[in-house]
């Protein structure tokens, strides 16, 4: 009896050990694989984030402020700008302020606020920008001037553009060319128009351009029969062609009722067209009447299409492609430390410093290289300029 007692009771002892280690296993086990699962998952999880995380704040901000769309020269080196720094890995904040310098100052105020890294900035009034800079000087951010220098701040890091003053002396030269003026050909009349007075380069595309034209005014082969001579009187606020045309319908009633006009110095496409519009007004264009000699600059569309119809004279192209390019360089070189591609330290003097600058070579444009220069390039499309 006590046998069986004692074999009952080893019974019972080993069944509750087993049912103890039954028990046990589910409750140890499967949570301890969830949990080793969903710890992997949240691994994966949270590394993924982080990677994101430090993708997101390595890709430094590019505030890029430009003037206007009324030319599409802007709206393309905004759109190139956008480019090429997203494929350098940037993230990019684009802002137009129509011609408004309240407005430009208030998205470059706004630009800063957001935490840009870098602004690059092609001034409307490069005369503006001293208390906005100084914030950016604040904050570190490093300013790259684009096209137009930025005046009376130390705050403007470097400058890209083209070389202005050779712009200037391309139009002059061409203008010397177009008539003769080395071989002793002469007297011819010419009128003058400058750009914009708070845009730091019409007075480089003028200086340039009276630096060929000067010495034939001087001697008597070319006659300027209004006398309007010199940025103070040429010059045409925010570069308006309307503007333009408007003077040179004055100039047209006031001088050349008698005479003809046999060139016109004109620093810009969009000028360019409300002149030509201006002398068709009065019958040039026409066998008896020649269209004069009419220079320009941007290689705009329309002033192509005018070129190619017998209208302007020329154009001074500048790839804005290449000018994008160049800023991206720079601005690549300066975040790492690295020696920023210059190539002037000794034209643009803004009043307060020298600012170290990149110049690109601009192309001289007329009937006969345009295909080659604009379109064999890929600047534009042949079927942009069919009529």
């Amino acid at each position: 009896m006590k046998n069986t007692k004692l074999s009952l009771m080893l019974i019972a002892l080993l069944a509750a050990l087993i049912l103890s280690a039954c028990g046990a296993t589910p409750e140890s086990t499967t949570p301890d694989t969830a949990s080793s699962g969903d710890s992997a998952n949240s691994a994966s999880t949270s590394e993924e984030t982080s990677s994101e995380t430090s993708t997101s704040s390595d890709a430094k901000l590019i505030g890029i402020s430009m003037p206007t769309k009324s030319s599409q020269r802007w709206i393309d080196d905004g759109n190139n700008m956008v480019k090429y720094f997203e494929e350098a890995g940037f993230q990019t904040d684009l802002q137009y302020a129509e011609d408004d310098i309240p407005n430009q100052l208030s998205q470059i105020e706004n630009m800063i606020t957001k935490g840009v890294d870098v602004l690059v900035i092609a001034a409307i009034d490069g005369t503006t920008l001293s208390d906005v800079l100084q914030q950016a000087a604040d904050q570190g951010i490093l300013v790259i001037a684009y096209d137009r220098l930025i005046r009376d701040s130390a705050n403007v890091d470097y400058y890209s553009t083209f070389d202005n003053f050779q712009v200037g002396v391309i139009q002059g030269s061409y203008i010397v060319n177009a008539l003769g003026l080395e071989d002793g050909n002469g007297p011819f009349n010419i009128e003058l128009f400058g750009g914009s007075p708070d845009d730091n380069n019409a007075y480089f595309f003028y200086d340039g351009a009276m630096s060929v034209l000067q010495p034939y005014i001087d001697n008597g082969q070319l006659v300027v029969q209004s006398g309007q001579e010199g940025m103070d009187v040429v010059s045409t606020l925010r570069w308006d062609g309307a503007t333009a045309q408007a003077r040179m319908d004055n100039l047209l009633s006031a001088y050349y009722t008698d005479k003809k006009v046999d060139a016109v110095l004109s620093p810009y496409d969009g000028l360019s067209i409300g002149i030509i519009s201006s002398l068709k007004g009065v019958g040039y264009g026409t066998a008896d009447l020649p269209m004069p000699v009419v220079t320009g600059q941007d290689a705009e569309v329309p002033s192509i299409k005018s070129i190619i119809a017998g209208e302007q004279t020329e154009t001074v192209f500048k790839d804005t492609r290449e000018l994008a390019r160049t800023t991206v360089d720079m601005v690549v070189a300066a975040l790492n430390g690295q020696e920023v591609p210059i190539n002037d330290t000794e034209t643009y003097d803004n009043g307060v410093k020298v600012v170290p600058s990149y110049l690109l070579v601009p192309v001289d444009v007329d009937a006969n290289n345009w295909k080659e220069v604009l379109v064999d390039s890929g600047y534009y499309t042949a079927d942009q300029f069919e009529q």
